[in-house]
């Protein structure tokens, strides 16, 4: 199976899940049967769109078929997609923003992103690979979250570590929500390449091992970065509030440096 066949499911699965969690009322119709108030039908998501019905359902199925970008909009405007959603459907069907570099693993930050997350100490600073692998850190990361220096590299993730690790989820009060949000960021970073060997690889454990995941995983949140305020419960320190950052290195667009700095 090719990266576009890959993309296809993918924006068939998306389109679906956004399809059946539609509120029928604010489209103006009854529900179907007594009971279901949410969900489209196909037939009702091509009409609003000027689509036929088998084309639309084509989409839904991953056909190799190549949409159009003003179709695209049309069927993101019927299913009131947010603007991460809607860019999210657009990489998918390969109008993303520019070409997709193929993915590369990577161990280890290089030295001189190590040496950037060293000097941004104490604040806590760690480095991600595009599949969410925490690839360096500072001692500011390792005072907020110890165990990242212990845990086995194959699950130093952050994913992973969020969703697995009681010591996070201890360490975030408002886990729920943040587990959603991170898990809505991760797929729109990481959908355009959902045929990757560690992506595929990393959501099947995540599946097997979380109930959680695997419910959220499901729903299909996108959503994009947001810099924010985020809330620690430190075991030494207490209640810690932080204000969450994210930067991209012009020489190593593969990689994102994360930095806590303090708030007042």
């Amino acid at each position: 199976m090719t990266d576009a066949d890959d993309r296809r499911r993918e924006l068939g699965r998306f389109l679906r899940a956004r399809r059946e969690q539609a509120p029928r009322a604010e489209y103006g119709l009854p529900p179907v049967g007594r009971t279901r108030d949410t969900g489209l039908r196909r037939e009702e998501v091509a009409y609003l769109s000027g689509v036929s019905v088998t084309w639309y359902t084509w989409l839904e199925q991953g056909r190799p078929i190549n949409p159009s970008r003003s179709v695209l909009d049309a069927v993101a405007r019927t299913l009131r997609l947010s603007p991460p959603e809607h860019e999210y459907l657009l990489s998918l069907a390969g109008f993303g923003l520019a070409p997709l570099a193929p993915a590369v693993a990577v161990e280890d930050a290089p030295p001189h992103l190590q040496r950037l997350l060293d000097a941004l100490a104490p604040n806590p600073a760690f480095a991600l690979a595009p599949d969410w692998g925490i690839v360096g850190w500072n001692r500011g990361y390792a005072d907020l979250y110890p165990r990242v220096a212990v845990v086995p590299r194959d699950d130093r993730n952050l994913l992973w570590l969020v969703y697995t690790d009681p010591a996070v989820r201890e360490l975030l009060p408002d886990w729920e929500e943040t587990s959603g949000r991170f898990l809505a960021e991760f797929r729109a970073e990481t959908g355009p390449r959902a045929g990757d060997a560690s992506v595929r690889a990393l959501v099947e454990r995540l599946r097997a091992a979380s109930p959680e995941f695997r419910a959220a995983w499901d729903r299909y949140g996108i959503g994009g970065f947001e810099s924010r305020e985020r809330r620690f419960h430190h075991p030494r320190d207490g209640d810690v509030r932080l204000e969450h950052h994210q930067l991209t290195p012009s020489d190593r667009p593969d990689l994102r440096v994360v930095v806590y700095t303090a708030l007042a």
